[in-house]
């Protein structure tokens, strides 16, 4: 047989306890149902002397020891920080202090758009009890802030209210709905939202290897061409031993932006490099137009060899004094 979660009994007296003292006064609560919950436990939508009004919010209730603080309560925001700010019915936090048997309660959405980035908690303070004394100061507050011309719902029927204060918290306002043709591939982007701006400042700095890639995979049958018709080489093994050497190059310039460094001499003399080679064979596609074909093969041949070497020997070097000032520094 299933078990029932420890924390259901915590979690439910906050709930049961709010809905009691609502219900007591005569509001009408509809509670939202586990599957259902992204935020908020329950839909409330004030009465007065009988009758409904027009005022709709929305409430998350915490119940237990873990959201006591020393100067009074909080409710943490998590990942609820946009959906509660940008909210078109006000969202309440209401804790449950099990011990004194009492609610607190905060304003979520009124505390939040005062700011741009999520606190991570709000303070529910302890001045701030929601009870039989308290419920017409509240229910004044409440409605007042409901009853703000951004916030008012407005429906012909009781169900259409219902019905619009449901979209208006799910977000379902014309000016706030999102497209759903996107808004699957945001709810992706958003859940993955740092490895995706990993990806994106990697991608900056990785454009001077992204275009010598599209530059070597474009040139590749010209260079070919070239060397066929300047000498005996093999044409693939030439050409292969000089992408090797910008593709090195390249790499090293990704590298060195990813530590935060500008390595201006060895991009100008990628650039440099690559500009001659790319450029003369696509001048000179048959290799046969002048005495600079035997003399670019031959600088093909020399200029990775040597370019390696001196690639090696430079940035081996570089990261040799970084160890050792790195080393001293700890002494």
């Amino acid at each position: 047989m299933s078990t029932v979660r420890a924390s259901r009994k915590i979690e439910r007296a906050g709930v049961n306890a709010l809905r009691s003292l609502l219900e007591e006064h005569d509001h009408i609560v509809q509670e939202i149902d586990g599957g259902n919950d992204h935020g908020e436990d329950m839909i409330v939508n004030f009465t007065r002397a009988g009758k409904r009004t027009p005022y709709w919010i929305a409430i998350q209730v915490k119940s237990g020891k873990k959201y006591k603080r020393a100067n009074g309560y909080a409710i943490p925001v998590e990942d609820h920080f946009e959906d509660w700010r940008q909210s078109r019915i006000p969202i309440l936090g209401v804790v449950y202090d099990m011990k004194k048997r009492e609610l607190f309660w905060v304003n979520l959405t009124e505390q939040l758009r005062s700011g741009d980035e999520s606190p991570g908690w709000v303070q529910v303070p302890s001045t701030s009890p929601l009870n039989s004394d308290t419920i017409e100061d509240f229910y004044t507050e409440v409605a007042t802030y409901a009853g703000d011309e951004r916030m008012r719902i407005r429906a012909a029927t009781d169900e259409e209210a219902l019905e619009e204060a449901v979209r208006a918290r799910q977000g379902l306002d014309p000016s706030t709905a999102p497209n759903p043709l996107y808004d699957g591939l945001a709810d992706l982007a958003l859940r993955y939202e740092e490895p995706l701006k990993a990806i994106r400042r990697n991608l900056v700095k990785s454009l001077p290897l992204q275009i010598v890639i599209v530059l070597m995979v474009w040139a590749w049958p010209y260079q070919i061409r070239f060397v066929e018709g300047s000498s005996d080489m093999p044409p693939a093994l030439w050409v292969s031993n000089l992408y090797v050497f910008l593709t090195l190059m390249a790499l090293t310039i990704f590298f060195e932006f990813r530590a935060g460094r500008a390595p201006i001499e060895t991009g100008k003399w990628l650039w440099v490099i690559a500009a001659n080679f790319f450029w003369l064979p696509v001048m000179d596609p048959d290799g046969d137009r002048g005495w600079w074909g035997d003399f670019w093969i031959w600088a093909g041949v020399l200029v990775p060899s040597f370019g390696e070497k001196l690639l090696f020997i430079t940035f081996i070097g570089f990261a040799i004094d970084r160890k050792r000032k790195r080393r001293e520094a700890r002494i």
